[in-house]
């Protein structure tokens, strides 16, 4: 079966830059009349697990069937083209209406790349960020109006007196004379507090169909910040919820408390780098767990997901993470979790049609599982589960306008890969 080719066939971009070190302590770190899919096309009870090494966390058993190791979907055979390549550690992809591709690199540079790849045009403006261990700039999103506006939104870590942290700005992308800028940059959010530390930084971008947008947040790693995942006067380890202005909707579930920052949607949240709505305009996130406890969750107003109190997997010292308990009252079980970890980085819905068995499925990047990992729902229960190697850590994961599916790798020399069907 032909399940990764590559086909080299771009062209080298003039860019350097440092490794990514994230998560380098971790080697692991529908409705209407459509064709059958998902759970109905590819979903096979009978099937082994694609995971089958043992899990990391021995003792610790599902809270219920299906929430980890769903059953090995249909494979899919596939083509892998190399549509950009020289690539310096790139963090996000977002397409722009004319097919063009604007792309972020861990450094601090964001580029405009040819539909067909080419050796594209730099964006001058950035903002500068903090680039060290995990940080620097991040997500990148066209705002829901950009036909009209040109605005774009976009995350990096930002250097701050006493530290650094996570901050969205917007800006308008001008382009003139063969040069583009970002004009107007305005900064919407800070996470706070600000801390001393190079990881967890989050940040995925996701704007709903309300007008309204989702900024997902780490807990900044080490043992002193990330108990503030629990604290609601605290940003970290949190999804936030904001006006496309940066302002705080009214119908945020912890507005008008005094104990409680309003911007918070959810908490309880570890390393948030996988977001993305469902069909449904729901928000589906994948947070990164230690070594193992990798959680897909569906992410429900003012509702705790327990880290770090309740987890799956341990630490990376082999210790539990805390009492070592998975379930607490008042405390959401994700609804599947990884163990040991693919390590996730960006996450697309499928609802294009050149993959129409792939209608209604979950695209997730895998850092340490090296390419796509796919996820057959049916409901809010996952069904099944495909690995597509691709043979490098994947950062971020997006449909293009032609239905095939774009994910970036990661380090210095990265690529885009488009994601095909087979012709042979």
């Amino acid at each position: 079966m032909k399940r990764a080719a590559l086909v080299a066939s771009a062209m080298l971009l003039a860019a350097c830059g440092t490794v990514d070190a994230n998560d380098a302590q971790r080697s692991d770190d529908v409705t209407g009349n459509l064709p059958a899919t998902g759970a109905e096309a590819t979903a096979r009870p009978d099937r082994a697990p694609v995971e089958t090494s043992p899990p990391n966390a021995r003792g610790q058993q599902p809270a219920f069937a299906g929430q980890t190791r769903a059953p090995a979907a249909e494979a899919t055979e596939v083509e892998v083209t190399a549509v950009v390549d020289g690539l310096a550690s790139a963090w996000a992809l977002e397409f722009l209406p004319d097919g063009r591709m604007l792309v972020t690199e861990k450094a601090g540079t964001m580029r405009i790349l040819p539909a067909g790849g080419g050796r594209g045009i730099e964006v001058t403006g950035v903002p500068e960020v903090d680039a060290r261990g995990q940080g620097g700039l991040l997500d990148v999103a066209l705002s829901p109006g950009f036909a009209e506006d040109r605005l774009i939104y976009f995350s990096f870590s930002e250097p701050r007196e006493g530290g650094n942290g996570t901050t969205l700005a917007r800006a308008r992308l001008s382009e003139q004379g063969g040069t583009v800028a970002l004009e107007n940059v305005e900064i919407l959010f800070r996470q706070m507090p600000t801390w001393r530390s190079t990881k967890h930084y989050g940040s995925r971008i996701v704007f709903t169909p309300d007008d309204k947008l989702f900024l997902v947040l780490g807990e900044r790693s080490d043992p002193r910040p990330r108990v503030q995942a629990q604290q609601l006067d605290s940003h970290l380890g949190k999804v936030i919820r904001l006006n496309l202005d940066g302002t705080v909707p009214d119908d945020n579930p912890f507005v008008g408390r005094d104990d409680a920052r309003p911007e918070i949607w959810s908490y309880g949240h570890r390393n948030l780098q996988s977001a993305t709505l469902d069909g449904q305009g729901r928000l589906w996130t994948v947070e990164h767990g230690p070594r193992g406890g990798d959680e897909l969750n569906r992410p429900e107003p003012g509702k705790n997901y327990g880290w770090p109190v309740i987890t799956y997997g341990i630490d990376y010292s082999g210790k539990p993470i805390g009492e070592g308990i998975t379930a607490r009252e008042g405390m959401e079980q994700p609804v599947y979790y990884w163990d040991p970890v693919i390590a996730p980085s960006g996450m697309a819905y499928y609802d294009a049609d050149l993959f129409p068995e792939w209608r209604g499925n979950m695209l997730i990047g895998g850092l340490a599982s090296q390419g796509l990992v796919r996820l057959i729902l049916d409901g809010d229960r996952v069904t099944g589960e495909e690995r597509i190697d691709l043979g490098h850590r994947i950062r971020d994961v997006k449909v293009g306008p032609d239905g095939a599916v774009y994910a970036v790798t990661d380090r210095s020399g990265g690529q885009i890969l488009r994601v095909a069907p087979s012709r042979s």
